[in-house]
C-alpha cells in the first residue's frame, strides 16, 4: 500500500472515531488498531493525535469551503440567491461535520489551540466570501452602500457562528432548518435598496 494510501486509510478510521466517541475518548492505539495498521505509520503520518484531529477537521472545512466557492462563484445568482444558498449550504454541511462540532464543545471546556490557525483560515476565507457576494449586491444596485462593509461582514459572521452552538450542539438544526428562508429574509431585507 502506497504512502498516500496508508495516510487516507487513517483519515478515514481517525474521521469515524473521532466523531462517534470525540477527540479525548478516542486513542491512537485505537485508531492503529481499527485502521489495520502498525501504530508507527500513525506517527509517521502524524506527529500527533492533535495533528491527525487537525487533518480530520480541515478536511471537513476544505469539503465546506468547496461547496460553498461553487455558490460564491455562480454566475447566474443574485447577491440575495447567493446569501441564501451560502447560509443553508454552510449550515446543512456542517451539520454533518461531527469532528467539527467537536471543536465547538472544546470551545466550552477546554480549547483546541492545535487548530486555531485553520478556524482563523476558514474565519478569513468566509469574510472575503461574503465581502464578494456583498460587494456584488452592491454593484447590481440590489444593496444599498451599507457603509462599512467590514463591520457587516463581521455581523454577519457572528451570526452564523452565533447559531453553530443551537443547531450543532443542541442537536436543533432539523428543528429550525425549514425556517431558513425567514431568517435570512431578515438578512438580505435589512441590506435591500
Amino acid at each position: 500500500m502506497s504512502n498516500d494510501a496508508t495516510k487516507d486509510s487513517i483519515l478515514i478510521v481517525a474521521t469515524k472515531l473521532f466523531s462517534r466517541f470525540g477527540f479525548y475518548k478516542t486513542s491512537m492505539d485505537e485508531i492503529a488498531k481499527m485502521s489495520r495498521k502498525a501504530k508507527g505509520s500513525l506517527y509517521y503520518h502524524f506527529s500527533s493525535k492533535e495533528d491527525l484531529f487537525k487533518e480530520v477537521v480541515s478536511i471537513e472545512l476544505t469539503t465546506l469551503k468547496n461547496q460553498l466557492a461553487i455558490i460564491v462563484s455562480n454566475p447566474d445568482l443574485n447577491a440575495s440567491e447567493k446569501i441564501k444558498q451560502y447560509f443553508i449550504k454552510r449550515m446543512k454541511v456542517l451539520n454533518y461535520a461531527a469532528n467539527y462540532h467537536e471543536t465547538l464543545k472544546a470551545d466550552f471546556y477546554e480549547h483546541f489551540n492545535f487548530i486555531d490557525d485553520i478556524r482563523t483560515e476558514f474565519d478569513e476565507w468566509e469574510k472575503e466570501s461574503l465581502k464578494k457576494i456583498i460587494l456584488q449586491g452592491t454593484d447590481n444596485k440590489e444593496f444599498s452602500n451599507l457603509g462599512n462593509i467590514i463591520v457587516i461582514i463581521d455581523v454577519f459572521v457572528m451570526v452564523l457562528k452565533g447559531l453553530e452552538i443551537p443547531f450543532f450542539l443542541q442537536n436543533k438544526y432539523e428543528n429550525y432548518a425549514p425556517h431558513f428562508d425567514g431568517l435570512i429574509g431578515i438578512l438580505t431585507k435589512g441590506m435591500a435598496k
